[in-house]
């Protein structure tokens, strides 16, 4: 069961970036940006992608079988429309705010659906394509039920948590894909559904 925020409005808008985003450097050249609840209106725009996504059952082989993948997924290729106007707006503002430290634009947007405390998903960096090799971004917008994202470093060490959820954004960067590892685990008391929108440059997956 979905439980909104007190606090949310009604009106779906995006705050602006700027100094609003706090970064929290890591170890081996890898960072976070943080920026709570960029969002307005995020849950209503969390209702409005739960009914006018397409999502889409995955599967994975994993060694002699093929198994579920533990949410739902949608993903939108360079050019193609995106599913809210919202949306736009967000690429919109990280473009901007990243142009010059990035130096191309995001290009596709991954969205996946996290039903319940059931979904998860394991371990592992965006290492198709050039995140293996080069310093990249992945921008993460959360919406609906809080859930942890944890992060820790592929040399070993503690792993970090963030909650993230109605409207929280954060972005990895610099070596982060290569270095370090995130993962949203199951949880083990219910938890209502979530929607991850993950924005990424051409040829990072």
């Amino acid at each position: 069961m979905f439980q909104a925020s007190l606090l949310d409005a009604d009106e779906v808008g995006v705050n602006p970036l700027g100094s609003s985003v706090r970064r929290v450097p890591l170890r081996d050249g890898a960072w976070v940006d943080l920026r709570p609840s960029w969002i307005t209106g995020a849950d209503t725009l969390f209702q409005r992608l739960l009914t006018d996504v397409p999502w889409q059952a995955g599967n994975r082989r994993m060694y002699d079988r093929v198994v579920a993948v533990p949410r739902l997924l949608a993903f939108y290729r360079e050019g193609m429309a995106l599913p809210d106007p919202a949306l736009d707006e967000m690429k919109r503002l990280l473009d901007a705010h990243y142009a010059e430290e990035l130096g191309e634009p995001f290009t596709t947007a991954g969205l996946c659906l996290y039903r319940d405390h059931h979904d998860s998903v394991a371990w592992h960096g965006d290492q198709y394509g050039r995140g293996r090799h080069e310093d990249t971004m992945v921008a993460i917008v959360s919406l609906g039920t809080p859930r942890p994202l944890l992060l820790r470093p592929r040399a070993g060490g503690p792993a970090l948590r963030y909650e993230l959820g109605h409207g929280d954004l954060l972005v990895m960067g610099g070596s982060c894909q290569r270095t370090w590892e995130h993962a949203v685990p199951k949880s083990a008391r219910p938890l209502g559904p979530r929607v991850s929108v993950q924005f990424r440059p051409t040829n990072v997956r």
